[in-house]
């Protein structure tokens, strides 16, 4: 049975999306000298952040897309055994549209 997993507030449940392992020149990188991808697809989102008067402004992410963020964002977890990360929704530093799918770290298959 697969946990259902909703973050609070304007927070985002991420997962990473894999880098290329060959550079452009066809040179095989090791795990060792991968940095952690940037880069992610938004698994859930929370309703939002609620101000003083309880006006709750909605998140502007929504399931599905492609993030990038920086290199230090968010709170890495493990739900069900796979990886995720957990960050606020003004640490997203934009939105990725019209590339192909990459492999997603961690995905179950």
């Amino acid at each position: 049975m697969a946990t259902k997993f909703t973050p609070l507030h304007d927070r985002i449940l991420v997962r990473r999306v894999e880098e290329a392992g060959t550079t452009r020149g066809g040179l095989i990188i090791p795990d060792s000298a991968k940095d952690k991808p940037q880069e992610g697809e938004v698994i859930s989102v929370g309703k939002g952040k609620t101000n003083d008067e309880g006006k709750v402004f909605a998140v502007a992410l929504k399931e599905g897309d492609r993030i990038l963020f920086g290199k230090y964002s968010g709170t890495e977890i493990k739900i069900d055994g796979e990886e995720f990360l957990i960050m606020k929704e003004e640490e997203v530093l934009g939105v990725v549209t019209g590339v192909a799918k990459k492999e997603t770290v961690g995905a179950k298959r």
